[in-house]
């Protein structure tokens, strides 16, 4: 199969859940004898179109700053989109595949799959519904109403969570047409790394953005320390809100306990990740949290919060907690977990077994086979 991927954020250069997922698959699809493509912000430097792990990589405009003020800038998708179909038009491929949000660009891709009778999937990471007035206030009206008409565009949906598939039910979008396919790891990969040489109680991985409440971690850390002088945190992420982080620790007096550093290789992640006791996961936000699934491949149990809006407080089923977003309720659960070594050992292991099951090759079948399905409906349409 000839299949594109778009997404304006590419991995390596933006490491998040969602970058990470389209690279794993891409390159396994790509290893299994498949011609993909990737088209996003050409990230790097030179030529605006290169390979990488087997797939080809499409830079379709410049980069510009991911957020502003805070918030996922809208500029920067909206060049991305009005440029996509001078890039996509060149070439037909048998399934495209794009990331719902930021939304714009699936306009564009809907426009090419009516010109070169492409099937589109599109794949949500989260359905926002009524959270849009949360994050823009009266101007969410419009974020609302554009990811109505997104959910309308595709044939198939995939959606990565429980979460995210009982948002698209609730936009309308028939439940016959969804397919739940998560993110995943590489097991083989992960048991290959060494724990670093750094030691810390508790971990966070994330881009710093106000959804993530790490500020909220920072006030769990004062509380902790009370109970451990000695406790160590963690923090490995950049973003809008990285200077205030910083000032917020400085104002706890939480120097000695607390240690940032800015995005990470992949592997260093994971070395850091194993020499943890704990995975720490507040966000408010999340669409699935692929870090949970990695932490449970590192057999490191996760602590996580219960909001309507957390995917990754579904994974969390005895192999860690899911508390409310609190810095009482993190620090005692985080305690409890830290202060019980069998009830660690016992955690741990669960961890590990669950990781099991979203290997990443598991899931590049199921894509395959969902792909497959696809096509052979769009044989059967043009056949009519």
């Amino acid at each position: 199969m000839k299949i594109a991927f778009v997404y304006d954020a590419i991995y390596p250069w933006v490491k998040g859940g969602a970058e990470k997922r389209i690279y794993e698959l891409g390159k396994r699809l790509a290893a299994g004898g498949n011609e993909v493509h990737v088209f996003g912000v050409k990230w790097w430097d030179g030529n605006a179109v290169i390979k990488m792990d087997g797939m080809v990589l499409h830079g379709v405009c410049g980069r510009r700053e991911m957020y502003i003020n805070g918030r996922r800038s809208i500029i920067g998708p909206m060049i991305f989109s009005i440029k996509l179909p001078f890039h996509l038009i060149r070439e037909k491929f048998d399934v495209i595949d794009v990331c719902a949000f930021p939304y714009f660009s699936c306009f564009s891709v809907k426009l090419i799959s009516l010109i070169k009778k492409s099937p589109v999937i599109i794949t949500w990471l989260e359905v926002w519904g009524d959270y849009w007035y949360e994050y823009l206030g009266i101007a969410g009206f419009f974020g609302k109403q554009i990811e109505q008409l997104v959910s309308k565009m595709a044939g198939r949906s995939i959606a990565i969570s429980d979460m995210t598939k009982n948002g698209l039910l609730s936009l309308g979008v028939d439940v016959k047409k969804i397919t739940i396919m998560s993110g995943g790891v590489d097991i083989k990969e992960i048991m290959n790394i060494q724990p670093s040489h750094e030691k810390y109680d508790m971990l966070f991985a994330g881009r710093l953005i106000k959804e993530k409440n790490v500020d909220v971690l920072l006030k769990t850390v004062d509380k902790v320390r009370k109970s451990m002088p000695s406790v160590r945190c963690h923090i490995i992420g950049e973003g809008p809100e990285k200077e205030q982080l910083d000032a917020l620790a400085a104002q706890l007096q939480l120097r000695e306990h607390v240690s940032f550093s800015g995005f990470l290789d992949y592997h260093e992640v994971i070395s850091r990740i194993k020499s943890s006791r704990v995975l720490v996961v507040p966000s408010g936000r999340e669409g699935f949290g692929i870090v949970v699934i990695e932490a449970f491949a590192c057999a490191v149990p996760v602590i996580t919060v219960k909001t309507e809006r957390n995917a990754a407080s579904e994974l969390v089923d005895g192999t860690g907690f899911a508390v409310n977003l609190d810095p009482g309720e993190l620090s005692e659960a985080i305690l409890t977990l830290i202060k019980d070594p069998g009830m660690h050992e016992k955690m741990s292991v669960f961890a590990l077994n669950k990781a099991q099951m979203y290997d990443w090759d598991k899931i590049v079948k199921q894509l395959s086979d969902l792909y497959e399905d696809v096509l052979y409906e769009e044989k059967r349409k043009l056949a009519k």
